[in-house]
């Protein structure tokens, strides 16, 4: 170039939310990790020119007791918590009214034992009644728990039900099948400020929706 002062090639990339940035031949590698580190530089560019700079995490939300009601608060719930989809959500109305069907009735809980099996079982019988490894369900009640009330499967037997005799067999063993399921765990609130009020936090429990049987472990 001419006239006495001699241009370095190595020119500055540019200025990016206030920050100088190296030479581009100096800091960057050639061939395709430049390429990939110059990217990384652009996308942090168009980070800082955002108003308010660098992204931020979403404010945690509070809520007092008289926001909430039996189920979570309406903006927590999307589509992917429709819990109404969860047999363990399903059933639950239907084991409230045989409830209250037997406390009208005056009916005494039986005790719950492995039933003789019923080879001529009525067409209507539910599954978990016909099934070699039958279960029963009970209600699941946790006040910190949004769905709070979920169907729980519990075993009748320890073992399984023998075909053609229709009595309880230990050469295989009952076993709970589990479904994980999302649920919301209501915490106090973390703001100084919200003293007495709560939050919610996504957590994966594993719920037991049946039972099957397996052959037993044995010791090696």
């Amino acid at each position: 170039m001419s006239g006495g002062g001699t241009s370095s090639p190595l020119s500055p990339l540019g200025v990016c939310g206030g920050l100088l940035l190296c030479p581009l031949t100096r800091c960057l590698p050639q061939g395709w990790l430049g390429a990939l580190a110059l990217l990384g530089v652009l996308v942090l560019c168009r980070g800082l020119r955002r108003p308010g700079g660098l992204p931020h995490s979403h404010p945690v939300l509070c809520y007092s007791g008289a926001e909430l009601g039996d189920e979570a608060p309406a903006q927590l719930l999307g589509r992917s918590l429709r819990w109404d989809r969860y047999v363990p959500v399903q059933l639950v109305p239907q084991l409230e009214q045989l409830e209250r069907t037997r406390h009208r009735r005056h009916r005494r809980h039986r005790p719950h034992g492995c039933p003789a099996l019923q080879t001529h079982a009525s067409l209507r019988s539910e599954p978990n009644e016909r099934s070699i490894s039958p279960w029963r369900y009970r209600i699941d009640e946790d006040e910190n728990r949004y769905p709070r009330k979920l169907a729980f499967a519990e075993c009748l037997c320890s073992g399984c039900v023998d075909v053609k005799t229709g009595r309880e067999t230990t050469s295989l063993n009952s076993v709970t099948i589990h479904q994980t399921m999302m649920v919301l765990r209501r915490k106090p609130c973390p703001h100084p400020t919200g003293l007495g009020l709560v939050t919610f936090e996504v957590d994966y429990i594993k719920v037991p929706v049946g039972c099957t049987c397996v052959l037993p472990r044995t010791r090696r």
